[in-house]
Parts: structure tokens; C-alpha cells; sequence
């Protein structure tokens, strides 16, 4: 007689080709296009919230749409070199110490949020400084569309059958290529749901209705504080990596622990601008 176990591992992993088409020898695979389509359509919500005066402090939008586009490539390269440096740091220093050209073998997987923030976070701190723009209002206006790419980026990792979560027994659980036979959450799924389509949402409307980019570093609060609680929560579902495995105890892993400061960081962010006015802000 077949275990609940046995039974919900015949619920396979759909079959997607992780390459969405190719041209030539050149394949374009569906992580490709997540981090194209994820930059492109936040850039034109962004430009929407721009060309919404009223939205902002005073009533005046803190950049133009010909700086908003200049800043799309200090984005990419931000987000990239932050997300491909952070992978390295983070999650597998051994192995680029043993073999330095793993550094740049990008199509073996490896890329980290928590490397890309800090990548886009710098590259927004440089821009502003150059194009003398409020910066909080800066990372207001990007931490508003931030989760559209963590949307798609996290559906391309469940076409790419990586980054699965833990043996479980639920209903929708199934087995993926690389996971072995037992059934396992989809969590990049409940990642694109929660630290992406949700989180959109909220942010969305909070600017667009509740007049919250009015307060330069709210916005901002709100993104960081609510990624990384919904991060938190879904790695109790997720399988730690594994070259480290779990942290402490069975249940603590390095996306917990990378976490933790952007929530308490994300919370005195919020705090700030709530007490702050427009005119005090950096």
C-alpha cells in the first residue's frame, strides 16, 4: 500500500524548457527574461508615478523621465554585479576560493536578493548624488516596483525546477528533477506570490491612494520591512542551500539570517519617515 509520501510524489514537476527560444547558437533562457521584463515594466510603472506630481513631497516629482531612464542601466549593473557578488559572499565562498572561474559562471545559477539590494542600493545612493535628486524619494520610486521583478525572477526559478522547498505532504507539493523522489513545496511559488505579486499591491496602493510617497522613506520602510518578513516565513518552507544547509537547530538558514537586519532596518525606516517631514529628509 502506497505512504501519503509515495503517492504525492507522483505529482511531477511540469516539464518547461528552462531556454524560452533561441536565435542561432544564442539561447535565451526564461531567468534572462525575468530580469529584462521585471527592469522594463518597473521602469514605465515608475514613469507613471512621475508624471503624478501630486504624489510626491511639495507636489514636485524628484527626478525627470530623461533621468528615470539614464538610471535603468546603474540599475542592471547594480542589481547584477550586487546579486552575482552577494551569491559569492553569502552562499559559496568555498567553492569560488577553490575555483576562482566559478566567479563568473553565472549559467551554473547563483544569484543573491540580498547582493543585489545592496547593488542597487549603492548605484541609487551614486545617482542621486550626481543628478543632485531627494534620495529617499529615490528609493521610494524604485522600492515601488522592486517586487515586479522579484515576481517574475522567482517564476523562473520554479520554470528552472531550482530553489525547491522542503518534503511536504500538501496537496499541490510535487517532486523536481533535481530534488530527488520525494514530493516538495513549490516555495518559489509562494516567493513570487507574497515577496512579489503581494507586496506590489501594497506598495502600489499605498502610493497611488493612501498619499505615502508624500513621506519621503515610507514607501522604502515598507518594501524592505515586508520582503523580509515574507522572506523569513518562506524559508521555513524552503530548502537551505546545500552547500550550507541549516544554520542552527534544524530550521535556521542564511536567508533567515540575511533577513533579520533588513526587517529591524526596514521597521526604523518606516518609524523615521512617519515622525519626519518631507523637508527633513536626506
Amino acid at each position: 500500500m502506497l505512504s501519503v509520501l509515495d503517492l504525492f510524489a507522483a505529482v511531477s514537476f511540469p516539464a518547461i524548457d528552462p531556454v524560452a527560444f533561441s536565435i542561432g547558437p544564442l539561447a535565451v533562457h526564461w531567468y534572462g527574461l525575468a530580469y529584462v521584463a521585471g527592469i522594463l515594466i518597473g521602469w514605465m510603472i515608475a514613469r507613471d508615478l512621475l508624471k503624478r506630481p501630486h504624489l510626491w513631497p511639495n507636489g514636485q516629482a524628484p527626478a525627470t523621465l530623461q533621468q528615470i531612464d539614464d538610471f535603468i542601466l546603474w540599475a542592471a549593473i547594480g542589481v547584477v554585479a550586487g546579486g552575482r557578488i552577494g551569491y559569492i559572499f553569502f552562499y559559496d565562498f568555498a567553492s569560488v576560493a577553490a575555483n576562482p572561474m566559478r566567479a563568473i559562471e553565472v549559467w551554473n545559477g547563483g544569484m543573491s536578493f540580498h547582493g543585489g539590494f545592496i547593488g542597487a542600493t549603492l548605484a541609487m545612493v551614486l545617482f542621486a548624488r550626481k543628478h543632485q535628486i531627494r534620495l529617499w524619494s529615490l528609493f521610494d520610486l524604485v522600492a515601488s516596483v522592486v517586487p515586479l521583478g522579484l515576481l517574475f525572477g522567482r517564476i523562473a526559478n520554479f520554470i528552472n525546477g531550482e530553489l525547491w522547498g522542503r518534503p511536504a505532504d500538501v496537496p499541490w507539493a510535487m517532486a523536481f528533477p533535481t530534488g530527488g523522489p520525494f514530493p516538495r513545496h513549490p516555495s518559489q511559488l509562494y516567493e513570487a506570490a507574497l515577496e512579489g505579486l503581494v507586496l506590489l499591491i501594497v506598495l502600489q496602493v499605498l502610493a497611488r491612494s493612501f498619499g505615502a510617497l508624500a513621506a519621503p522613506g515610507r514607501i522604502t520602510g515598507i518594501f524592505v520591512a515586508g520582503y523580509a518578513a515574507a522572506r523569513i516565513f518562506v524559508e521555513f518552507f524552503r530548502e537551505p542551500d546545500v552547500q550550507l544547509g541549516y544554520l542552527f537547530g534544524g530550521w535556521l538558514t542564511m536567508g533567515m539570517v540575511l533577513s533579520l537586519p533588513m526587517l529591524l532596518i526596514g521597521v526604523v525606516i518606516f518609524m523615521r519617515a512617519g515622525r519626519a517631514t518631507p523637508a527633513t529628509q536626506g
